[in-house]
């Protein structure tokens, strides 16, 4: 049953994703062009976006416990490191320059070479950092 709704929320995010527009990288490259072309309606899906998460946030937390799972899984952690604000800094770079949002990438990637190329580099993003964190650069750098 997790699986089903997983995919029935997912298919309902893509719907989403393509029916507002936002899988296409110009609306998103639009909104950061504010002396030209600028386009606002990526403010208005994100504010949509915060409007349903507050309102899921406070039903959800009525209740006793989540429908398909033991237990609800919050984050513990209050801190901001490194790890979390440099790859807030690279997630942020790599959205403005290619225009595609991981989530809205994901519906729209075997439309053309370029989502193709993005989910490639973000794929190689995530194995880079991986790969800094099996060698351990946190204690390197605490160090220096």
């Amino acid at each position: 049953m997790r699986l089903i709704s997983a995919f029935a929320f997912g298919l309902l995010f893509g719907c989403g994703i393509l029916i507002s527009g936002m899988g296409n990288p110009a609306k998103v490259l639009n909104f950061f062009d504010l002396a030209g072309t600028w386009d606002p309606s990526l403010a208005f899906v994100m504010g949509g976006a915060l409007l349903v998460t507050a309102i899921g946030y406070r039903l959800v937390f009525r209740m006793r416990g989540p429908l398909l799972a033991q237990a609800f899984s919050l984050p513990t952690r209050t801190d901001l490191d490194l790890k979390l604000i440099g790859g807030s800094a690279v997630f942020g770079i790599g959205w403005g320059l290619s225009g595609f949002c991981p989530g809205g990438l994901i519906p729209v990637i075997g439309l053309g070479i370029e989502p193709l190329i993005t989910a490639l580099a973000i794929a190689a993003g995530i194995l880079a950092a991986r790969w800094m964190i099996a060698l351990g650069y946190r204690e390197k750098a605490a160090k220096a």
